[in-house]
């Protein structure tokens, strides 16, 4: 069921309204939000029910073995804390308790990772391994399943994941089954993220739910600005010129290819932050407080800031349980770079089983490796500038004496550091910064976009073989939104939340028409039909 649709308005009337209705009776509530959420997805394809419901059970199991383990090794362990010998019957059942809790939490990540590897990497591994022996001569005949890829099983996978590895690590307690339901079925967030994390939601889930705290002008207008993302900005700039751009380079100059990677850079932005939007509007609708995922990406100054910025809720997981289980920054600057690089691959192939997402994650990683080494160079440089004007310094000081009145030695003051092009410098370096990695990062996207390497290559290639040719494509309508998309990431949270401010205090009916009229002006600029989300096959 897609957000930007008569069938999910439908929807998500009668949830809020029997949803808020239950809010006195959590059980039934809970109940209620696990069928509607289940709907939601068998929207698509009632089958894979069966994988979210398998998923659930599983995954509760395990964090409940591992959490009562957990429970009687810590027991144990004050009570043979003064037990001299290590084979007392104490310490045996210690040892064998966390063994236990070991095999759980292996049992829980090789549950979900065989979920990932079956239904999102099995037929392009078998499918690489066949190309590769065939470039040597053999023919092999190897078995690919040709199974659907399963809407969103990237997210509630990784939110299982979270769950066990965060009660292995004792920052969060296990929970019971139907708790655990609604966590990793809630649909707003079920199919594209926000990846919501154990200790964000379920302590939401057992408070109770007061209407009065919600702040439905704060979720109106997320949902209002997500679907013009959406269905307006994304639609418009794919139907104008990007989709043509990426299938057909050839028949495109230098310039409109470029302009038309920039368009992608906006559509994709618009398309995933519009969900987002959306999904944290609907899950405050109904009393929940999702995390932020995006916070103006496209005004980063540095490859890393981007990455603060982009798909925030993703970094922080992939960071947490995957860069530093790798060893992080410890063992010197080699294995940083190393434990860095991995992570970026890894999670460009979790954006999908082909080729071009993986050379986009090296890409990234690279990307990544070249600036913190950069900045250390420069940190080095700074030093050692430092050190050599504090050195002059110090040849004045012996070699420039001089006496005052009184006899005294006089000392001069060494040099201070100065700017060497006056007061407009940092600004000036600032938009070189973020001119160059805008840049950088609309060149990743190409391979993101691309279907296959060779795809890639062609509009590469178009791209700077034919940049001087004219561009007839070119019209004022498609830059002014991408100029104007651009600008937007530039303005002030501040300006953007006291404009919140100041919709809040209208009347409810005057929100309720502005909310209507601007549903019409969604409708009206939107095209026929709405393109599924791009972030759904992740």
């Amino acid at each position: 069921m897609l957000f930007p649709t008569f069938a999910f308005a439908v929807f998500f009337a009668v949830v809020m309204t029997v949803g808020w209705a239950l809010h006195s009776k959590p059980v039934a509530w809970k109940l209620f939000m696990i069928a509607a959420s289940y709907l939601f997805y068998a929207w698509w394809n009632p089958r894979f029910v069966l994988l979210i419901a398998a998923s659930t059970i599983v995954n509760t199991v395990c964090g409940r073995v591992i959490y009562s383990t957990s429970t009687r090794a810590a027991n144990l362990q004050t009570s043979t804390a003064s037990l001299p010998s290590a084979a007392s019957p104490q310490s045996i059942a210690l040892q064998q308790n966390q063994r236990l809790r070991k095999v759980a939490l292996v049992v829980a990540v090789v549950f979900n990772l065989t979920i990932l590897g079956v239904f999102k990497y099995y037929d392009f591994f078998i499918s690489s391994v066949e190309d590769g022996l065939e470039q040597l001569g053999l023919a092999p005949n190897l078995p690919l399943l040709r199974v659907v890829l399963p809407v969103g099983i990237s997210f509630f996978t990784f939110q299982a994941l979270s769950y066990v590895i965060d009660v292995y690590r004792g920052k969060v307690a296990a929970t019971n089954l139907l708790q655990f339901a609604v966590y990793l079925a809630f649909f707003p967030q079920l199919v594209a993220g926000p990846i919501v994390r154990a200790s964000e939601f379920l302590p939401q889930l057992e408070r109770r739910l007061n209407p009065r705290e919600i702040d439905f002008t704060r979720g109106a207008m997320l949902i209002a600005l997500g679907l013009f993302k959406k269905v307006v900005i994304a639609s418009y700039l794919a139907d104008a010129l990007v989709d043509d751009v990426f299938a057909f380079p050839e028949r495109f100059s230098g310039a409109e290819i470029l302009l038309g990677v920039y368009g992608y850079a906006i559509q994709i932005y618009a398309d995933f932050s519009g969900y987002t939007d959306i999904a944290i509007g609907v899950a405050l609708l109904l009393g929940f407080r999702f995390p932020e995922n995006f916070n103006q990406p496209y005004r980063a100054t540095s490859i890393a800031d981007f990455w603060r910025r982009w798909h925030m809720t993703l970094s922080r997981w992939l960071r947490d349980y995957l860069y530093i289980p790798l060893g992080g920054n410890r063992g010197g600057k080699a294995k940083r770079d190393r434990n860095l690089f991995l992570t970026m691959l890894l999670g460009g192939l979790w954006h999908g089983a082909a080729w071009p997402f993986v050379i986009w994650g090296a890409y990234q990683g690279g990307g990544l490796m070249a600036e913190r080494r950069l900045g250390e160079w420069r940190e080095r440089r700074g030093e050692r500038r430092t050190g050599e004007r504090a050195g002059r310094g110090e040849e004045r000081l012996t070699d420039d004496l001089g006496k005052n009145r009184q006899g005294e030695r006089k000392r001069r003051q060494p040099d201070v550091p100065q700017s060497d092009h006056g007061w407009w410098e940092q600004p000036a370096r600032t938009a070189l910064r973020w001119l160059a990695t805008f840049n950088f990062i609309c060149l990743g996207w190409v391979f993101f976009r691309s279907e296959t390497l060779s795809d890639a290559g062609s509009l590469l290639s178009q791209l700077f073989g034919s940049f001087l040719s004219p561009a007839p494509d070119i019209n004022a309508v498609f830059v002014g939104v991408v100029v104007c998309a651009l600008f937007a990431q530039m303005l002030s949270r501040q300006a953007l939340a006291n404009a919140q401010t100041q919709l809040s205090r209208l009347p409810a009916w005057a929100l309720a028409v502005g909310f209507g009229i601007w549903m019409l002006v969604v409708d009206q600029f939107g095209p026929e039909g709405v393109a599924p989300f791009i972030y759904f096959q992740f």
